[in-house]
């Protein structure tokens, strides 16, 4: 390493926020930038770990210390090869990943880890504003053809560096733009959709064939996909969304999260006009269920539509401000979260179980609901109802962000021949793929709903298995 007392010298430096004022106002990115002397400088507390804990929390396997290193020493564009060779997306990963790395970080012992993830995005932005990164479409190809169905972040990966190894490659999106939850679920405010252009761009002019508005199994059989394609990666996300069926769910005001959150992405990149006031939190009182990353952008989205206050509730209980005993590092630790659009103005609640919506009629005036406590009986947790606890928290609008259950299969699975697990992900072997020939599946539509950054990882797991594929039977 450059300096391997760094950490003793220099203090974490993070970059911060915009202020909480401006940045309500709109959809841009609230994270802020550092220049580039102090990025070294963070880059220089990177220790010489004996083992770096940080490298093996990271799903995509990044070689975290040793772009540190360049980066601390000023080789920014060595530091952007070194982070992209395991790492098709640094700039989607370093504004949204949770930072696994620096939960296991050595110096988190004492609170105060290495900015990975900070430096991640700053050396990837670097090299897009220098020009290191350009167009490098492969020299020879194979003249193997992959269809990639679903441009998530696993089907990015997958396409990306199957057509680096010389296949032909389209990639197949049903919505008006490739990116996925990246670009449809995740906030403006989290990440620039003007990111997700630039990558894609980049892909497009190394030769991959992005065909978006297109569903399989409705506009195309997969059927013919199967006999034009030498090989298929299937990468549709698991979108099927976990809902909430108790008394009064018919009511007009209740909403699955991710309609509301694809609704004003679609407004925000003019796909949409503004005409669905069904939909939008303007004014209203708003009540988000469930306590994750998705409650949490419907959080920050109603805040800048001008809500007229926002309530989140979760059924667990509230986590620990500090680790538990039972949560030792370098695990990732379960302790509480608090976003920026928490910051931005929301009350939280914990242990509260929903019993019932009520409403007018067929509109919804707020959901009944009670708290609730757990207690660990044989290894297992029980939740029981607190008596004399019921109460009737007031909305006008009600966001269900309970997580996804499985992809949404109806399009082409059910009748193809590929198999489910019992939980109805699309089932595969270690090798990814499914029990059809030729055909492989990667990311969410795999393993249930996770990481952007497991995605990633899963979606190069399959273009190597999909390579080795193409190549054995060449």
């Amino acid at each position: 390493m450059g300096d391997i007392t760094g950490f003793l010298k220099v203090r974490r430096k993070e970059a911060g926020n915009r202020p909480l004022h401006e940045r309500i106002c709109d959809y841009s990115e609230v994270e802020q930038t550092l220049n580039s002397e102090d990025r070294m400088l963070q880059a220089s507390r990177c220790m010489d770990c004996g083992i770096p804990f940080c490298h093996w929390a990271c799903p995509v396997d990044n070689l975290i210390p040793e772009w540190n290193d360049l980066l601390y020493r000023g080789d920014w564009r060595g530091a952007y090869e070194r982070l992209h060779a395991t790492n098709n997306f640094p700039e989607f990963t370093g504004r949204i990943c949770p930072a696994g790395c620096e939960h296991a970080c050595v110096l988190n012992i004492s609170h105060e880890p290495v900015t990975i993830r900070e430096n991640e995005v700053a050396i990837t932005e670097k090299a897009f504003a220098e020009g290191y990164i350009k167009p490098a479409p492969p020299k020879v190809r194979t003249g193997k053809r992959v269809a990639v169905i679903g441009s998530g972040p696993a089907g990015l990966a997958a396409a990306d560096l199957l057509n680096h190894a010389g296949h032909l490659v389209t990639m197949f999106e049903k919505d008006e733009k490739p990116g996925g939850i990246l670009r449809f679920g995740i906030p403006d405010f989290k990440l620039s959709k003007t990111v997700i252009d630039r990558r894609v761009d980049l892909m497009i002019r190394e030769g991959v064939d992005v065909r978006t508005g297109v569903r399989i199994g409705t506009d195309i059989p997969f059927g013919e996909i199967i006999i034009k394609y030498d090989a298929v990666c299937i990468a549709i996300g698991s979108g099927f969304p976990r809902d909430l069926n108790v008394e009064g769910r018919e009511f007009r005001g209740i909403h699955f999260a991710m309609d509301f959150l694809t609704a004003r992405n679609r407004v925000n990149a003019g796909i949409l006009t503004e005409t669905d006031r069904e939909k939008s939190a303007e004014g209203k009182r708003v009540l988000v269920i469930g306590g994750g990353d998705t409650g949490s952008d419907c959080v920050g989205t109603a805040i800048r539509q001008k809500a007229a206050g926002v309530t989140q509730i979760e059924i667990l209980p509230k986590p620990p401000a500090e680790r538990a005993q039972d949560n030792p590092w370098p695990w990732y630790a379960r302790i509480l979260k608090t976003s920026t659009s928490h910051e931005e103005g929301c009350e939280r609640l914990w242990g509260i179980s929903t019993i019932r919506f009520v409403g007018d009629g067929s509109i919804t005036r707020g959901a009944e609901i009670e708290e609730v406590k757990w207690e660990s009986v044989g290894g297992k947790k029980i939740m029981t109802p607190v008596p004399g606890t019921r109460r009737v928290i007031e909305a006008d609008l009600i966001l269900l962000a309970l997580g996804f259950l499985h992809p949404v299969t109806d399009g082409f699975t059910y009748g193809s021949g590929i198999e489910l697990d019992n939980r109805k992900n699309i089932k595969v072997g270690d090798n990814l793929c499914t029990n059809l020939s030729g055909v492989f599946a990667a990311g969410d539509a795999v393993s249930g709903a996770s990481l952007a950054v497991n995605a990633i990882a899963s979606g190069r797991k399959c273009a190597i298995e999909t390579d080795r594929f193409l190549r054995k039977n060449d």
